[in-house]
């Protein structure tokens, strides 16, 4: 037991363990509580407006039908490629077993790696199930008020965050804890307790890899169904959004799932792995954190367990004192989640600093001597960074501004000016976000150098509970809009339109908290991967870094082309069974129902397929260029890849989000020219559509998957830097 020598407090390992439990096992509760209250809300009492029961009981079957192929949908398609995905963790366990464990028969690497994986597809499975059943009772409480639509969307959202980051981190905790038994004994040694947590970033390597597929597979999925839905449905047909006429509807439905809540659930689980991870192997190189008994090196899962804490108080404020009365209030009640769990978290920042850190740590390899409120400013710094850049977010995607509306304006023209308009909107939107992340960075690493940057991304992920509800909520409030759209449920679409906006830039804001976590955790990681392999100082003037950041660089454009053109290709397809439909069924004649199954299959078969190579491309660059050119290459090849792939991923999620929202100002018939509304089944209609199926990969396939590819490439080289070390650099002797 230490005691911070400036506050006089004693804070042992046992402390620390109970603590990070209970929390866990809250955000698990609060989970399990919001479930159960989704759960008991029943359909049968759903009365339509202004109709006879019989409509009612109609509109109750269909309601059901609909949500049922939707849920279907999204649990064959998961069930699909978490088959894939075991034999993946199978073949990679492998390869992890015979190189970077350093002795073999040992598996410590491997066990977290696989407990990772596991974590990861556990997290995205719950965030799923919750959806396809939350998204049918928003639509039957939309027949009430928006109030009761926005409370029930809202706790689903909450099902995915508090449940997500209460399992990561009991996960993370009872992992600790045997390895710590397991692993040392009491003549450990600094370097056994550096080994020791290595070979725990095998979880985050595990959450990530499974987190890339996630999003890489449901963000085909979803878009292929999208793209071809809108195009053929809405350009080609005339019909509307979600129109049950439209054979791609229920397909478009189901990769809202598994693409924005399992796809983002596992991203978000991933980066709060790899951070902690980063963190644990940073600060174990200072003495005075690792020799504490166990209490300071658990300071950055403290910071985690904390914040379920402010998440819980902050979700209460906003399903009692905020419910919004009216449409228009939806946005803020939401956005007021992020400030008011930023506001509460800060101060708690500086009491987990206080208790959980000694008053001064010094890290020998740089020097660099840390007092506890430096930790506390790292951290704070990491969480505003984090609000402003989701407040600068919302300011680019959402219709109620200046930058998106120019955007709907521009479709006066044609679809051509709507996407130059929407390019120049994304590229403009990197701006502040990566200002913020610099200074971020600096400060942090001036005060507790790469601790600083590891615990600025925690900062940052602090308020994950709420970031993740808000995203939830997003995907669940789009679902109900369709169903309320299929059934004919004109009344209850209106409520959940103003929903469905709001969750559009909600999640555009989670994407970017998820992007600037990913910088940050990745240049940690990039920290933690050059003290493992004892580069010292990496410079890019000798040829062989070099060589590698230019490399780098170009890995996100390379990824993007393989993703982009994914989405086409399904695109492609689902397009041709859509017509073909029209043409041979005479669907829109209403002579027969459309073929929902087939499109599902198209956009089933077509994720898992297309999947694989950008997959195999982020996991096994960094390895085999490790394996030729040693960690010096690897060193190039990471500062390249972070510093091109965060500018693609802002932008890209930005213009994609600015294109959805400015397709829906001109659907809300917003868009007035020479005094003429000019909505739906218009010219400039079709020009918005155009544009946000140009989007559509954009912000939900290749955008959030280069945040996991920064990430993953970062991580896979930490785990594998003692490989490298040992065997690397086959090449260089030829050289």
């Amino acid at each position: 037991m230490i005691a911070n020598a400036e506050s006089g407090y004693d804070f042992d390992e046992l402390y620390a363990e109970v603590f990070l439990l209970l929390t866990s096992i809250a955000g698990i509760g609060m989970g399990i509580y919001h479930t159960m209250g989704i759960l008991r809300i029943p359909l049968d009492d759903f009365q339509r407006f202004n109709v006879s029961n019989e409509k009612s009981v109609e509109s109750i079957r269909k309601m059901r039908e609909i949500s049922g192929l939707i849920a279907d949908g999204a649990t064959t398609f998961l069930t699909q490629e978490y088959i894939f995905l075991g034999i993946f963790i199978i073949l990679f366990s492998i390869l992890l077993f015979f190189t970077a464990e350093e002795d073999l028969g040992e598996l410590w690497v491997t066990s977290a790696f696989i407990l990772g994986g596991a974590t990861s597809i556990l997290s995205g499975f719950i965030g799923m199930k919750i959806a396809v059943t939350t998204n049918v009772k928003v639509t039957k409480e939309a027949s009430k008020s928006i109030q009761d639509a926005f409370v029930v969307a809202f706790k689903g959202g909450a099902v995915l965050g508090f449940s997500l980051v209460g399992i990561g981190l009991f996960m993370l905790t009872v992992l600790i804890m045997i390895y710590r038994v397991a692993y040392l004994d009491e003549y450990a040694s600094k370097q056994d307790y550096i080994d020791m947590f290595e070979a725990i970033a095998g979880y985050g390597l595990g959450g990530s890899s499974i987190a890339l597929f996630g999003r890489v597979g449901g963000g085909i999925y979803t878009k292929a169904a999208d793209v071809g839905a809108d195009l053929v449905g809405k350009v080609v047909a005339g019909l509307d959004e979600d129109s049950p006429q439209n054979p791609g509807v229920i397909a478009d439905n189901v990769g809202d799932n598994v693409g924005d809540i399992a796809g983002m659930g596992s991203d978000l689980f991933g980066s709060f792995a790899e951070a902690t991870c980063a963190a644990l192997v940073v600060g174990a190189t200072s003495s005075e954190i690792v020799f504490s008994n166990g209490a300071y090196y658990y300071y950055p899962l403290m910071i985690t367990g904390a914040g379920i804490l402010i998440g819980i108080v902050t979700s209460i404020v906003a399903l009692t004192i905020q419910k919004p009365p009216s449409a228009d209030k939806v946005e803020n009640t939401l956005k007021w989640q992020l400030i008011i769990s930023t506001v509460l978290m800060t101060p708690t920042l500086y009491a987990v600093a206080y208790f959980c850190l000694p008053s001064s740590f010094t890290f020998v390899e740089t020097g660099t001597n840390c007092r506890y409120y430096h930790a506390f400013i790292c951290t704070a710094t990491g969480l505003w960074s984090g609000l402003i850049i989701g407040i600068v977010t919302e300011y680019y995607t959402s219709n109620a501004y200046s930058p998106v509306q120019e955007v709907a304006e521009s479709c006066k023209t044609g679809a051509a000016p709507n996407i130059i308009f929407g390019l120049a909107l994304g590229f403009y939107s990197v701006l502040v976000p990566i200002i913020c992340l610099a200074v971020t960075i600096f400060i942090s690493f001036k005060f507790c150098d790469m601790y600083g940057i590891a615990l600025g991304a925690l900062g940052m992920l602090s308020t994950l509970t709420i970031g993740l509800t808000i995203d939830g909520y997003g995907p669940i409030a789009d679902n109900a809009g369709g169903i309320a759209e299929m059934c004919e449920l004109d009344e209850c679409r209106q409520i959940t339109d103003a929903l469905d906006a709001a969750g559009n830039t909600t999640a555009a804001i989670g994407k970017g908290f998820a992007i600037g976590s990913a910088c940050l955790v990745a240049l940690a990681l990039f920290g933690a991967f050059v003290t493992r392999t004892n580069l010292g100082i990496v410079n890019i003037l000798q040829p062989l870094q070099f060589s590698g950041l230019i490399i780098g660089a170009m890995l996100p454009y390379l990824f993007t082309a393989m993703t982009m053109k994914s989405v086409g290709l399904a695109a492609k397809k689902m397009i041709v069974e859509i017509q073909r439909q029209f043409d041979t069924y005479r669907i829109l004649e209403g002579e027969a129902d459309p073929d929902y199954e087939s499109c599902i299959a198209i956009s089933t078969k077509s994720s898992l397929q297309y999947m694989i190579a950008p997959g195999l491309l982020v996991l096994l660059s960094p390895f085999f260029i490790g394996l030729f050119f040693g960690a010096e290459g690897v060193s190039g090849l990471l500062a390249g890849a972070i510093v091109s792939g965060i500018q693609l991923a802002i932008s890209f999620s930005n213009a994609g989000g600015a294109w959805d929202n400015a397709k829906k100002y001109v659907e809300d018939d917003k868009l007035v020219i020479n005094g003429e509304v000019r909505g739906k089944n218009t010219e400039e209609h079709k020009a918005a559509v155009i544009g946000d199926t140009v989007g559509d990969p954009l912000k939900d396939t290749s955008g959030p998957s280069l945040n996991i590819l920064i990430k993953l490439m970062a991580i896979t080289s930490l785990v594998f830097g003692g490989f490298f070390t040992r065997v690397g650099g086959i090449l260089n002797k030829y050289i």
